[in-house]
């Protein structure tokens, strides 16, 4: 069956998005229905006429509407919507329960005016109560009453509603109008800051560009971006926002891509590099070739992946939310206990008596301090936050429960080769007759010009490592010919009337005569786990080349980061005891496992699990995926590039690089606290205000305005991990 998405609006707290959920579910057709808060989205697999579902979720005081591209409206979210008193007074405006509230808060207004200046007879004050009340409550108690037939649940509407309508029986006209009216405003301002949180994650969409400038022949023209296919040719003017994926065919310019690596600072980008959607050019044209199509694109992968986050919920929410189901009527029947049990059984009294307020008035207080939503969205404000925050520092991470996970991590393994190491090989030394370890001298110069000769005509990776070494140096060298590869052992051609030969040591022992001083070199730097090869100029062996992956130069101060906050580090690594023994002492790891096959690195990340509770295992997404997938978090480097980490790890780094991991443990660890905050906060408070009730010491004014401090409080605390 296909599958459709509609948007869902009026949605005040995540207990909102549970009840559409559960109503929906209930419509013949539907084979299951999921309702994302904070993308506002409802997914549904099934056959149903639009006109019922339209029934079904107004039914509950909610809309819906055909689902448009997340965050469509992103563009101006920062800009065109007014924050404060101003915004929150435009959001009142374009709600129609928030219309009807102020309506019925303006005639509450005039009733208490109209009672403190004596102008109108009390029973028409009591009138313009009744009437404040009733026009406020009206969409309150439509939804309550349609969630009790539809869901069979007893929401927070409902208990407002009988709340209300138990205090105008006590004869509390002026407390009953209050009660509705601030419990709507609360909704609303519940709506509204939840609403703030939301564009937070919008905002990331206002990075994906709509157009882009196509090159055809001599000419040009704006397309939008999804009719760009791959290997159009786009031109992008300085300061304008990449809209594709895509390799730099002409012009040099510096690229800020923090938004989608993390990195900080601008990136030199020339022909041959690649670029990413929604970063942004500097300070000339660049012209590119596009790599992806538009829905398949870096930032829209990341946009896609960020709207399906809030599925995976953090383990503390799934509880809530368990909690929360039961938690209302069991408060409900509590009340009702308290109302019945003293005045039936202890002499108590139900409408007033001298001990102060009656029994009913304090059931009616309790079903005020009754509602979850404090509980409810204290964690998912939090997950969407610190979710939202890590993504505009480069890190995506695939829901809450991955973030609730990584918190408690104590253990984690990283594989070796591209992860610690750059992946690829390096010149670590050069060694000569005349100097050792020397690179800035003339004969180490020397030797490195020569052995580029010849190896820039191959394509070996000890030629990659040397050529690199001869430009970082500004080492010159002559074009070879004659260049002729000896297999498995080495290259030679002819320099300057020479016969230049590369090889290796083992090849050099049966051919070339050369010292023992170099031999015993030769011989230590294998034995240490490196490659070495040496160089023949056709008169004698003028050196030693030491080859080895290097550590990537952030390992050992990351490394050091996770140990400062109680992180063991472990390596894992494919190649033989003494290499990976080698880069363990360089990066520093506390622990290191050599030989290991892919099926190895699995059982080695089992033994840390068994042994430590849970593991994270940080790899490149390509090769490390089964370690990956078992970890209880996976996390994958250099996501930017590569659509497969993106697919199977919890968390991707988007830059190639392990830089921002200790902040993200940092940030997932500072959200975890958050959550728990909130969690107490919330509980706590209305332990104490439902004692308050029960012993007859709140007013269900000071229940409402509890509850609603309580929904902002936790919100606003929730949002603190997007400035963290």
């Amino acid at each position: 069956m296909a599958t459709r998405e509609f948007k869902i609006g009026n949605m005040d707290c995540a207990g909102c998005a549970r009840e559409v959920e559960s109503a929906v579910n209930q419509l013949e057709g539907v084979e299951s229905a999921n309702v994302e808060y904070f993308t506002n989205t409802l997914e549904l697999i099934g056959d149903v006429d639009f006109a019922r579902l339209q029934e079904r979720v107004e039914a509950l005081g909610k809309t819906i509407s055909e689902a448009e591209d997340f965050g469509a409206d992103a563009a101006d979210n920062d800009e065109l919507k007014r924050a404060g008193l101003l915004g929150f007074w435009d959001y009142l405006l374009g709600r129609p329960e928030s219309r009807l509230a102020i309506v019925g808060g303006a005639l509450l207004l005039i009733a208490i005016a109209a009672d403190l200046l004596r102008l109108l007879p009390s029973e028409f004050g009591k009138i313009l109560y009744v009437l404040a009340m009733m026009v406020a409550m009206k969409p309150i108690a439509t939804s309550g009453i349609n969630s009790l037939r539809i869901n069979r649940e007893f929401n927070i509407n409902m208990l407002m509603t009988v709340a209300a309508i138990g205090a105008l029986i006590l004869g509390e006209f002026l407390e009953a109008a209050t009660v509705i009216f601030l419990f709507a405003i609360g909704e609303a301002m519940e709506g509204y800051t939840s609403d703030r949180a939301r564009d937070s994650l919008r905002s990331l969409v206002a990075l994906k560009p709509l157009t882009a400038q196509r090159l055809d022949g001599e000419g040009s023209d704006i397309v939008p971006v999804e009719q760009l296919r791959i290997a159009d040719r786009i031109r992008v003017l300085p300061g304008e926002r990449i809209p594709m994926d895509g390799a730099v065919i002409a012009g040099k310019s510096g690229v800020d891509q923090a938004h989608i690596t993390g990195e900080s600072l601008p990136l030199a980008k020339a022909p041959g590099d690649e670029v990413f959607a929604g970063s942004i050019n500097g300070e000339a044209a660049l012209e590119i070739r596009v790599s992806r199509l538009a829905s398949d694109n870096t930032l829209s992968r990341i946009i896609e992946l960020l709207q399906k986050s809030q599925s995976r919920r953090a383990p503390s929410q799934r509880l809530i939310d368990r909690f929360a189901h039961i938690y209302t009527p069991a408060v409900a029947l509590a009340a009702i206990a308290v109302a019945l049990i003293p005045p039936l059984f202890f002499g108590g009294s139900f409408w007033h008596g001298p001990e102060g307020s009656g029994w009913l008035y304090r059931a009616l207080s309790m079903l005020v301090i009754a509602c979850p939503c404090a509980l409810v969205i204290s964690t998912p404000v939090t997950v969407i936050s610190a979710i939202t925050s890590l993504a505009r520092r480069g890190v995506l991470v695939k829901g809450g429960a991955p973030l609730e996970t990584l918190a408690g991590t104590r253990v984690i393994a990283f594989d070796k080769t591209g992860t610690l190491t750059q992946g690829r090989l390096s010149v670590m030394a050069t060694y000569t007759n005349d100097c050792e370890e020397e690179p800035d001298c003339e004969p180490c110069a020397e030797l490195i010009a020569l052995a580029a000769s010849v190896e820039a005509q191959s394509t070996h990776p000890f030629a990659n490592a040397i050529l690199l070494a001869a430009s970082k140096q500004g080492v010159t060298y002559a074009d070879a010919s004659a260049v002729e590869t000896i297999s498995g052992l080495g290259v030679r051609g002819n320099v300057a009337g020479q016969r230049v030969t590369v090889g290796s040591h083992r090849y050099f022992d049966d051919e070339f005569e050369h010292s023992a001083h170099l031999c015993e070199l030769a011989a230590g730097i294998e034995d240490s786990g490196r490659s070495a090869i040496m160089v023949h100029d056709g008169d004698t062996v003028r050196g030693v080349i030491a080859l080895a992956d290097s550590p990537r130069e952030e390992s050992p101060a990351v490394v050091s980061a996770l140990g400062e906050i109680g992180i063991e580090s472990v390596m894992l690594s494919g190649d033989n005891s003494t290499v990976a023994e080698s880069i363990a002492g360089h990066v520093g790891v506390d622990r290191f496992y050599g030989d290991l096959l892919p099926q190895d690195k699995v059982i080695a990340v089992e033994k840390l699990a068994a042994k430590h509770g849970q593991v994270t295992m940080v790899g490149d997404g390509i090769n490390d995926t089964p370690a990956l997938a078992r970890a209880s978090v996976g996390i994958a480097m250099g996501g930017a590039g590569s659509a497969q980490a993106m697919e199977t790890a919890d968390i991707v780094l988007m830059a190639d690089g392990l830089h921002q991991l200790p902040a993200t443990i940092k940030r997932a660890r500072f959200a975890r606290r958050l959550i728990r905050e909130n969690i107490a906060l919330s509980i706590g408070l209305k332990a104490v205000f439902l004692l308050l009730a029960v012993t007859g010491n709140v007013t269900m004014l000071a229940a409402v305005f509890a509850d609603m401090g309580m929904s902002l409080a936790v919100t606003l605390n929730g949002m603190r991990a997007l400035r963290e």
